[in-house]
């Protein structure tokens, strides 16, 4: 056990949470703080990843960890269906509120349920898009960024990546499943399909579609 938290501060991070009533206020956050340094070294600063997040962040003033985490997903799908790659390399996995990049919501977690508060000049670094892909980011932005977490959630919850990679699971039994990228790419190029999307743009008429549902 010794060896795994040395090796993974994300699973540290959790047994701090689960445990946090036994030690002293102080400790905890020390302990905490040190953490959650850490693992935002796991993800490189400069890494596709980070800077979706970053310009996330910057483009909307009122979003929470659990819309954030929803937000990467859709990024990741709608850029396998307009630009036949996905958009970063890090898996997403089918934890029980829908999709989540567990580095990325770790690094938030400070943040519980409210709004993710940033420094005001914040900064991304544009150049790492290709104008094909700031247009999906733009778009999942505007369509799907905008609905609160808990509405983001119920959609994936009636997707077929995130239903798929649960199966067997009671709803609300924990899960560190990796949701396959081949289910990510499959179920939105039929999104792209079914709703005849020509461009990003029309990542709209799903977003009213799943709204509609729910």
């Amino acid at each position: 056990m010794l060896e795994r938290i040395y090796n993974e501060p994300i699973y540290y991070l959790m047994v701090l949470e689960s445990g946090k009533e036994l030690i002293k206020p102080s400790s905890y956050n020390k302990s905490k703080v040190a953490t959650q340094k850490l693992i935002s070294n796991i993800i490189p600063h400069d890494s596709k990843l980070n800077n979706v997040v970053i310009y996330i962040l910057s483009e909307c003033n009122d979003i929470t960890n659990l819309a954030l985490q929803k937000s990467l997903y859709y990024v990741q799908g709608f850029s396998k269906a307009f630009n036949d790659v996905f958009m970063f390399e890090e898996n997403c996995e089918a934890w029980v509120h829908g999709p989540v990049y567990r580095e990325i919501y770790q690094q938030y977690s400070n943040h519980g349920f409210c709004s993710i508060v940033t420094d005001s000049g914040i900064e991304f670094n544009s150049s790492s898009f290709t104008a094909e892909e700031k247009a999906v980011i733009d778009r999942v932005i505007r369509h799907l960024s905008c609905y609160s977490g808990k509405v983001l959630e119920l959609f994936t919850h009636m997707e077929t990546p995130w239903i798929k990679t649960r199966a067997g699971l009671p709803g609300n039994i924990n899960s560190n499943r990796i949701i396959d990228k081949d289910l990510i790419g499959d179920y939105f190029i039929a999104v792209k399909e079914k709703f005849n999307m020509l461009s990003p743009a029309d990542i709209k008429s799903y977003s009213i579609e799943m709204f509609s549902r729910i």
